[in-house]
């Protein structure tokens, strides 16, 4: 097949986009099909007389988007457009794009109503369900309306909400966090009035939309939907703090283990709830949705992901190893069930 690996844009997760989008089209490589990786933000003023060779250098490509990374932020401030040159149309020439974009302007749904509207195929779920997902606030209020367990928690919005806990019936610790971002980027834990007033400032720095949550201590663990099917589950142990930026991204900074060690009959339960959030959020293909869980065994659903890290180390790939199945055939999996959705 001709396949575009879309990665890279203009969101704070843009290099982690591109480490996705690198093993992605180098494991589609490996399985003789013409992937080329294609800066969505960036692209290019000509992409060659054959847009799908036999031979293609992936790191190179994935080399020079990472240096294109440093003019992210300038170019914002004179160009308007999202979509660089020459991108839709690479695309509209492959069989199906598959997404490798994480965060704003490409996990949100904004893309994929692009796509849908110039009838061009791409992986994972649709436009509405994106966005859904994207929003912690809508997220949260979706699962306690459909009987996924979440932790308490309220969106606020910059300058017209009440930031105090006590009109929510919270206490300390929270959790502060931007409504749309990932990668737990701006994400803080905030122990006492003052750790909150700083929490509420760095959430409110990357958006006007925030969402305050109630903290729940116990074990991470996260798992994979395919096709509506949970996979194993993996549990995510940082050796420090919590699960943040630094943590899902420094190797060495966490302990990873699939299957994780829990009870039978809490492995079944947790699958479950991962199988109803897939659900009610109506995603299609594949997702990932992360849990924690407290030392009585009380499980909590805390997000969804529609486009969530495909390196080769990314969480999904390990849960699939367990399955037998490895990362290129993986990438190959993500995209014939995506290619369900235009039967």
């Amino acid at each position: 097949m001709n396949i575009v690996v879309l990665a890279g844009g203009n969101s704070t997760e843009r290099d982690v986009s591109i480490s996705s989008g690198e093993g992605v089209c180098s494991a589609l490589r490996q399985k003789n099909h013409k992937a080329i990786l294609v800066d969505v933000y960036f692209g290019k003023e000509s992409f060659g007389e054959e847009l799908f060779p036999e031979v293609y250098d992936v790191k190179a490509e994935a080399d020079s988007m990472r240096e294109m990374s440093k003019l992210v932020e300038e170019t914002g401030k004179t160009r308007k457009e999202f979509f660089g040159p020459n991108v839709l149309s690479v695309c509209k020439a492959a069989d199906i794009v598959f997404l490798a974009l994480h965060g704003a302007n490409g996990e949100d749904g904004k893309v994929q109503s692009v796509f849908e509207l110039m009838g061009i195929p791409y992986t994972g779920t649709g436009p509405l369900s994106s966005g859904m997902a994207m929003d912690k606030g809508i997220t949260k209020m979706v699962f306690e309306a459909k009987g996924v367990p979440t932790p308490k928690g309220v969106t606020l919005a910059k300058g017209k909400s009440e930031t105090a806990l006590s009109a929510y019936d919270m206490n300390y610790p929270v959790i502060v966090k931007p409504c749309c971002g990932g990668s737990s980027v701006g994400v803080c834990i905030a122990n006492d009035d003052a750790e909150y007033a700083d929490a509420l400032k760095e959430a409110f720095s990357y958006e006007d939309e925030i969402v305050v949550e109630q903290f729940v201590k116990g074990r991470e663990f996260s798992v994979a939907v395919v096709e509506g099917k949970a996979y194993p589950i993996i549990e995510i142990a940082p050796l420090q703090g919590f699960y943040d930026y630094k943590n899902k991204y420094n190797a060495g900074s966490t302990i990873e283990t699939c299957p994780a060690k829990i009870t039978p009959e809490q492995t079944s339960q947790m699958q479950t709830y991962a199988e109803l959030g897939y659900k009610v959020l109506n995603l299609q293909a594949y997702g990932r949705l992360d849990f924690i869980m407290d030392e009585t065994g009380a499980m909590y659903c805390l997000e969804a992901n529609t486009l969530p890290g495909m390196t080769p180390t990314s969480l999904i790939p390990q849960e699939a190893k367990v399955l037998g199945i490895d990362y290129p055939e993986l990438c190959e999996k993500l995209i014939e069930v995506s290619l369900k959705k235009y039967q």
